[in-house]
């Protein structure tokens, strides 16, 4: 987009995603803080950022010719007198200030789209979302198989059709369960069956889009440190239970990264060693404890019945055995989890995200219990916060890490 807001490049999806210069370290920062807490005024990222006014106008000058950010219209807030009438009659009217007074600057939500996918065993799943993070839009199909070029054929399906509503797409960003190793972003994926496949580069060859692939708790992660329940946070945890068990650490802003990343450590994570041995994990492990297809397997071994994860909640609930012995298990389990991310990672909170965090609501109390029989008696309460994550936030996990790297210039995975 040029300075005076025309989209030059409206048709031609690589010049969209092109359109923007690579950011320098400090306008990366300015951008950042606009995007997160935008409209934001520019003495409060000054002040953040430990910026004089000349340097912060020298790195907005270009973001607001770009199309990036806008100066906002509208004067900051200006918090509300206390004490009633009275007492704000008696406040003193502002100082008067000389020359142009300083207008909030914001992101251009609605400048770009991007596309972020969510791959499972069986279906994808697709949002589009502004540079906000804002999802505008969403889509589910099914798998026809899994073989790499054919889902990297369903994707380009789906891009298409959000490029027909959105022709500002100018990138996309795919989050699955697995190992993503370098530029290529070869996948190893036990879910899908993948080893090495260089997936980022099947789906740009197919869209003529940018593409970045990573592991989808990765991407959740740093979703909901720009976005969510850790924004704002320096130290912030999410554990994530559903298929698998996931964990993802943030320190200092930054999600802390590891060769080890999408490898499963709830497999090896052992919480009881007697604890149940199921064909998806250790005996005992968090995996074993935890996971959907594990608590499905062990009332199933047990019933002789398959039931859905939600039916055995609601068996739980109603005191129903086995459901509840089982549910009761893998309570405790979780509160010795978070126990031990708690006494070892000390974050400011923990959040617990993923389709299988229902388990909460069912037997709160038993976690609660477990946190604190592994916690020390005058340790700090653990701030817990649940979120059921639907797989459309886990698509916007993806879209927001292409927004993180291909707008404000984040290393590739």
């Amino acid at each position: 987009m040029d300075s005076n807001g025309s989209d030059r490049n409206k048709g031609n999806p690589r010049m969209l995603a092109a359109s923007w210069s690579p950011l320098s370290p400090a306008e990366r920062a300015v951008a950042i803080e606009v995007l997160t807490h935008g409209p934001v005024s520019r003495s409060e990222i000054a002040r953040k950022l430990n910026l004089s006014a000349g340097s912060l106008t020298r790195l907005t000058k270009p973001l607001i010719e770009s199309g990036l950010l806008v100066e906002d219209p509208a004067p900051a807030p200006v918090p509300p007198a206390v004490g009633g009438p009275s007492s704000a009659a008696r406040t003193p009217p502002p100082a008067i200030r000389q020359g142009r007074p300083s207008q909030p600057l914001d992101i251009v939500a609605d400048s770009r789209y991007f596309a972020g996918f969510k791959i499972t065993e069986d279906t994808a799943y697709g949002v589009v979302t502004t540079l906000k993070s804002e999802v505008v839009a969403a889509r589910a199909l099914p798998l026809r198989t899994r073989d790499p070029a054919d889902v990297a054929d369903l994707l380009h399906t789906m891009t298409t059709g959000f490029a027909g509503d959105f022709p500002r797409l100018a990138g996309i960003g795919v989050g699955l369960g697995g190992h993503v190793v370098g530029p290529g972003c070869a996948v190893t994926s036990p879910f899908l069956g993948w080893d090495g496949v260089p997936f980022a580069d099947l789906l740009e060859q197919r869209t003529d889009l940018p593409v970045v692939v990573e592991n989808d708790v990765a991407a959740l992660v740093e979703s909901e440190a720009w976005f969510g329940a850790g924004r704002g946070l320096d130290r912030f945890v999410v554990l994530t239970i559903g298929a698998g068990v996931g964990y993802g650490l943030v320190i200092g802003g930054q999600l802390v990264r590891s060769g080890d990343d999408g490898r499963g450590i709830g497999r090896r994570w052992i919480i009881d060693p007697q604890g149940p041995l199921t064909p998806d994990g250790d005996r005992g492990s968090a995996v074993s404890l935890l996971s959907i297809p594990s608590i499905r397997y062990q009332v199933a071994a047990a019933t002789g019945r398959n039931h859905t994860y939600d039916e055995i909640l609601t068996l739980a609930a109603a005191g129903a055995p086995p459901a509840s012995r089982v549910i009761g298990e893998a309570a405790r389990a979780l509160g010795t989890v978070v126990a031990q991310i708690a006494n070892f990672a000390m974050p400011q909170k923990i959040l617990l995200a993923g389709e299988g965090v229902g388990l909460v609501a069912v037997a709160n109390p038993t976690i609660h219990e477990a946190i604190a029989a592994n916690r020390h008696p005058l340790a700090e309460p653990v701030a817990l916060e649940t979120k059921i994550s639907d797989f459309n936030d886990w698509a916007r996990g993806a879209a927001v890490l292409a927004i993180k790297i291909l707008v404000l210039g984040g290393p590739k995975p």
